[in-house]
């Protein structure tokens, strides 16, 4: 039996996965990481202790992969995530500064003069939470990367590129997904924009090389021990990097351009695969899923800030034991009346694009004197400003990409049946429940594509169970449904 070595990199912890030949997640580690923030919009992590985590991780579920043979693996990381570095000692010379950072945003605000030719060649809004602004920032204020510029020996680069050098000892080279979240990539020529480098003033030189999606990126250098627990004791090539997101599409077989994929976790994001690079792509983003000598595979994607994080935020003003809202939900009477919630949890992503939105509910009053009551409404409400704000994202991409047939949903939050039944409700499509673990298995089926190309149809088909129609809500339900939305949209209006 076969197996392949799934390394999931995210802002918490660092995972790996053994990925057997029928798609079943067989073992499992996970190292966490910690996390810094700061009083300006800071938020980082110390790379080295990424490094190691996810060396770590990987020794220690290679430990655990009995008889099975693993020869492959792929890595997925946080997208904008950036890392200064020698390339030839392989020492960082940054923290890794998180996609989630703001620090550099007024330097980068000073460019919006550019925002639609950078809009044209990235397919991205300018952000602060996109790569260059932290990148320059570092350039500005880091002695030992000022140091390292002077002597010829910098490198900056996403994540991903400085964990593959540290994990296999060779080149630190830019993944299509993670290079393209600098605001430095041209999504058309695939490659580093001469243009922006010269509007930012990045050398390309201090850059890594950019490669297809699926190359040889080298072979993992883990301790003695690891080597052993494949059976053969064979070289194990790392064979895929990508993005976090830009993987989950895979692990449902060949990504579907009918098909939106929407990953519900900390926050929602929404994609729809598309064979042709998307022009002028705003409101939405325009990403890329996979790239290699032959073509690509673009997407539209949007993105709900406030999910799993506005739940979090809810229990945790509310007072209540979140497992208990969740129990009490499906017990809801149909007839009653909800509030609206405007989410603005985290600031307002797609299409909106707004860094400050207020949170806030619309109550009609029903369930005064009755907490219990009002915390279960006001909790329903929250869910249905994800559904909301997931639908306006969804409506957008059925404009600009003709048809859609079904939504695929993964991650935590697809869990709730109750949140899927008005998801298909108000999408008007069925949404299929996927693995909740998308990421693993789609950076797994892109570094072993042999291997577990028969996986997807499976998952897609089979294993994305339960199935939840659009006419499971009764057209009474369905309607007031519709209207809570329709003023939802009202309110988000300037």
């Amino acid at each position: 039996m076969r197996g392949v070595l799934a390394l999931d990199q995210g802002g918490h912890a660092s995972r790996a996965c053994i990925v057997d030949e029928h798609g079943d997640i067989v073992a499992e580690q996970q190292v966490a990481i910690a996390t810094t923030h700061g009083s300006d919009g800071e938020v980082e992590h110390n790379a080295d202790e990424i490094a190691a985590s996810l060396r770590a991780a990987a020794v220690s579920v290679l430990r655990g992969a009995g008889e099975l043979v693993i020869d492959a693996a792929g890595l997925a990381t946080q997208r904008s995530t950036i890392v200064c570095f020698e390339p030839r000692s392989g020492s960082a010379l940054s923290p890794a500064i998180s996609w989630q950072d703001r620090r550099n945003a007024a330097w980068l605000q000073s460019f919006a003069a550019y925002t639609a030719r950078i809009g044209a060649l990235t397919g991205l809004p300018l952000s602060p939470h996109y790569g260059v602004g932290k990148m320059r920032w570092c350039l500005d204020h880091l002695p030992a990367v000022q140091r390292a510029r002077e002597r010829a020996d910098l490198a900056i680069g996403p994540l991903a590129a400085y964990l593959m050098m540290r994990l296999t000892g060779g080149a630190a080279l830019a993944d299509p997904a993670n290079a393209s979240r600098t605001l430095l990539w041209d999504s058309g020529e695939r490659d580093w924009s001469a243009e922006l480098l010269q509007l930012f003033g990045i050398e390309r030189a201090w850059l890594p090389l950019c490669t297809p999606t699926r190359t040889s990126y080298g072979h993992l250098q883990l301790d003695d021990g690891a080597a052993g627990v494949t059976g053969a004791a064979r070289p194990i090539a790392l064979r895929a990097v990508t993005g976090d997101q830009s993987a989950i599409p895979f692990a449902f077989g060949t990504p579907d351009p009918t098909c939106v994929y929407i990953n519900l976790g900390t926050g929602a994001f929404i994609q729809r695969p598309l064979a042709v690079r998307p022009v002028d792509a705003a409101p939405l983003l325009a990403s890329v899923l996979l790239a290699d000598r032959d073509g690509a595979l673009y997407s539209l994607e949007g993105t709900v800030n406030g999910a799993g994080a506005a739940i979090s935020r809810f229990v945790a003003e509310a007072g209540v034991p979140e497992a208990l809202l969740w129990r009490q939900l499906e017990t809801l009477v149909p007839a009653l009346v909800l509030p609206l919630y405007i989410n603005g949890i985290g600031g307002l992503g797609s299409p909106y694009w707004r860094s400050q939105q207020a949170s806030y509910f619309v109550d009609d009053g029903e369930g005064e004197g009755d907490r219990d009551g009002e915390n279960l409404r006001r909790f329903a409400a929250v869910l249905e400003s994800i559904v909301f704000l997931i639908a306006i994202n969804f409506d957008l991409m059925r404009a600009r990409g003709g048809a859609l047939t079904r939504v695929i949903v993964s991650g935590g939050l697809s869990r709730s049946d109750w949140l899927c039944r008005r998801l298909a409700a108000v999408l008007g499509v069925p949404v299929l429940r996927g693995a909740q673990e998308a990421t693993v298995l789609g950076v797994a089926a892109l570094a072993a594509p042999e291997l577990l190309a028969h996986i997807g149809h499976r998952r897609s088909q089979a294993s994305a169970q339960p199935r939840f129609d659009p006419d499971l809500l009764p057209p009474w339900e369905r309607a007031a449904l519709m209207a809570r939305r329709a003023r939802f949209e009202d309110a988000l209006r300037p």
